[in-house]
């Protein structure tokens, strides 16, 4: 087995560690009230997220993809920084985080940690993941295509959560309305 392929069976792994994240926080969030939001594009995030790391260890084999050290290097960086952001993210918001748009009625927005400088600082992770995960190894059509359909549902995304949000904003807001 070859590193790059290890490196991706960790990410599976982290995945699932993930996933059983969110099934905990999930759980908090609906004993709350929590209500979901866009659960009709979930399916095709999940779908597309196991297309990534599909990719990232079919492309390099059945194209015979090198490992270019100039291009690896700095990919495998920008990669471990993103899951760095994403486990920044996750404990930032505590229970709260879900691979789902779960909202807690009449909590405020979380405006610590990453959530300081940036909106959805989980997407840029994404983003970046979505670019140097597949490039560690040259996977270059798997890292466009990837980029390109989750351009698409990234913008749903978004969407759907700001809309979910936006009564939340409120609460945020130094001498709005309680």
């Amino acid at each position: 087995m070859t590193p790059y392929a290890v490196l991706i069976l960790l990410v599976i792994a982290e995945r699932f560690a993930e996933l059983a994240v969110a099934r905990r926080n999930g759980a908090w969030s609906r004993a709350r009230g929590a209500r979901e939001y866009g659960a009709g594009h979930y399916p095709t995030m999940v779908a597309l997220h196991t297309a990534l790391l599909a990719g990232c260890l079919v492309e390099p084999w059945v194209a015979d993809r090198p490992f270019l050290p100039l291009l690896g290097w700095p990919a495998l960086a920008l990669a471990l920084a993103a899951q760095g952001l994403r486990w920044w993210c996750i404990g930032t918001l505590g229970p709260r985080w879900h691979t789902r748009v779960l909202i807690v009625p009449d909590l405020p927005l979380v405006t610590s940690g990453p959530y300081r400088y940036l909106r959805h600082p989980n997407y840029v992770a994404v983003v970046v993941e979505g670019v140097a995960l597949p490039l560690v190894h040259t996977a270059w059509i798997t890292a466009l295509g990837f980029s390109l359909l989750n351009a698409a549902l990234l913008a749903t995304r978004i969407r759907c959560e700001n809309s979910a949000l936006a009564p939340s904003r409120s609460l945020s807001v130094p001498g709005a309305a309680p």
